[in-house]
């Protein structure tokens, strides 16, 4: 198979950008943006000013943000939606480009962006707060939900958009300015998004400075984390970069939001429909060349249904076509760069010494077509137990198979690992479902039944537990951790009786 050249994708990539609107590049920026598709460069990225500029034209937009009524901050968040369908090939393309992924996965994270806008919109005539009964004669409790203040979003490059769109569309209908760190690889993507946002806020007549992105390295993200003048801080990334960020807010009382590792696990069950097992399986371990946060790593199947699983599995996973992003016949794509390739060979020589088997891919592709870029077949080990690498995530295309002879043994295992993001169970048995839901089944923020732990939609709350953070974002009522909540006690009499019954004087 064959590759584009790099003065084919930098023209796709210039295309795009100039659809969305923003200003042709100037050779000579901040650094190289470059494509996981060759490996090679596909533009340049200009300089940002500093992260202290940002917070300070946030602010001021602030002032007039949060006193605009919340279904005019809805009009906004409607306008960008449009703005998204009108241009959702254009981002799309820089997706793919910059991310390596397929056309119909690309496409869908642009229309998760515009997903989400329409939530947000609705939810900007819904932020409802409680009216309370008071134990006191004449009086009324009552709880109002008002603005936080500017919010840092710190984006990775696997999901470049669309984990923007969730905080930055029910941030702005709450009243609140944005500020953007995009991953370092997935720049221009950012670029071209906020170039639609741009478009939105000026037919609409928001104020300026309400999305802004700040380009840079981890240095640039540090700022945005320490600085006074960011209310809340939502970042996704590793576990580690977690326990970095978390203390520095904490210490100045701020507020974060955290979307960090994942190490997901499906549990086979013996009254699993194998047909739809192979699929879900598939998908949630190969897709996105298993670059998800929510990318299926640990298969627990009951022995009884081991050899079949494998069997099938094998098959699926060696007939996978692998390639560019850009053939409309390729499923899996590149990894972002060589070094995850070395990390996830590393990992398997790990589990191969731990007394696992190598059933099924893991050797490199296409390598002299692209010397410099990373392709692989998703790989199948089989392990005797659950083992130290097999607690570790790997964020490449490796699924780790295991065995089980009782569920309470299932469920354990899922629930042995430092991450709690994502998790599944294929089964026809009603009982094993709603004990997987239950307080002592899945201790992940996300549970699913008959289908694979990847591809979560956006009106349930997003995010997990332990390793993974705790934060939620998205749908359900993950709107609250932008705001801040009042207690209004109003009283209406002319008498001035004390809760609990105190009397004073």
């Amino acid at each position: 198979m064959s590759l584009p050249t790099d003065d084919t994708l930098a023209a796709l990539a210039l295309d795009a950008l100039l659809a969305c609107g923003v200003d042709p590049l100037p050779a000579g920026g901040q650094h190289t943006a470059r494509t996981p598709i060759t490996g090679g460069s596909i533009g340049w990225v200009p300089p940002h000013g500093p992260v202290g500029d940002a917070v300070d034209k946030a602010t001021v937009a602030f002032r007039t943000w949060r006193t605009t009524p919340a279904p005019v901050r809805g009009e906004l968040v409607r306008r960008l939606g449009e703005e998204l369908r009108r241009h959702q090939a254009d981002l799309g393309r820089l997706v793919q480009l910059e991310a390596g992924k397929i056309e119909s996965e690309a496409l869908g994270e642009v229309q998760e962006m515009i997903d989400v806008c329409d939530f947000a919109v609705g939810l900007s005539r819904q932020l409802h707060g409680l009216s309370i009964a008071s134990e006191r004669p004449g009086h009324r409790l009552a709880e109002q939900w008002h603005p936080l203040g500017p919010c840092a979003v710190i984006t990775a490059f696997n999901f470049p958009v669309a984990v923007w769109s969730w905080n930055a569309a029910l941030a702005l209908v709450c009243g609140n300015p944005v500020i953007w760190k995009p991953s370092e690889l997935t720049s221009l993507t950012a670029l071209a998004t906020q170039a639609l946002f741009d478009r939105a806020a000026y037919l609409a007549g928001a104020p300026a400075g309400l999305s802004q992105v700040v380009l840079g390295d981890a240095t640039t993200g540090a700022a945005l984390v320490s600085s006074e003048g960011v209310a809340l801080v939502s970042a996704t990334g590793s576990t580690a970069m977690g326990r970095r960020v978390a203390p520095v807010v904490a210490a100045r009382f701020g507020r974060s939001i955290l979307e960090l590792g994942g190490n997901n696990a499906a549990i086979v069950a013996p009254s699993a429909d194998i047909e739809l097992t192979t699929r879900g399986v598939t998908f949630s371990a190969a897709g996105t060349a298993g670059q998800r946060c929510t990318t299926l790593r640990r298969l627990i199947v009951h022995r009884s249904r081991l050899d079949e699983v494998l069997g099938r599995l094998a098959i699926a996973f060696n007939s996978l076509p692998i390639g560019s992003p850009l053939d409309a016949s390729t499923l899996v794509g590149p990894l972002i760069n060589t070094a995850s390739f070395d990390r996830m060979r590393a990992a398997i020589a790990v589990a191969e010494g731990d007394g696992g088997m190598l059933a099924v891919g893991g050797e490199r592709l296409l390598a002299h077509h692209a010397p410099n870029a990373a392709y692989t077949r998703p790989a199948i080990v089989v392990m005797p137990q659950q083992t130290e690498i097999v607690r570790t995530e790997t964020f490449a295309p490796l699924l780790y198979v295991m065995a089980y002879d009782d569920f309470d043994e299932a469920i354990a295992i899922q629930n042995d690992v430092p991450q709690g993001l994502a998790s599944s169970i294929f089964t026809t048995d009603v009982r094993e479902a709603e004990r997987f839901c239950a307080v002592d089944g899945s201790d992940c923020g996300i549970s699913n039944v008959n289908i694979g732990p990847s591809g979560a939609e956006i009106g349930g709350a997003f995010g997990g537990e332990k390793a993974t953070g705790g934060g939620r974002e998205s749908g359900s009522d993950s709107w609250k951790a932008y705001m801040r909540r009042a207690t209004n006690t109003i009283n209406y009499s002319n008498a001035l009786p004390l809760a609990q019954g105190v009397t004073f004087g």
